[in-house]
């Protein structure tokens, strides 16, 4: 099961740099491509405004 970014989204990038696979890619709200994502949930633990969940 692959992480969503939702609408809370600020584009800070902290999540980026987070993901070990590079599934997120860039935009006005980050995306995680679900085939890349590995659900290690890395992205999620460090979003400062908790708009990472599992789909």
């Amino acid at each position: 099961m692959a992480y969503k970014i939702d609408e809370d989204c600020t584009a800070c990038g902290t999540c980026i740099d987070e993901c070990p696979a590079q599934a997120i890619s860039e935009g006005d709200i980050y995306k995680i491509d679900p085939d890349l994502c590995t659900d290690c949930g890395s992205c999620a633990e460090v979003c400062p405004v908790e708009a990472i969940h599992p789909e």
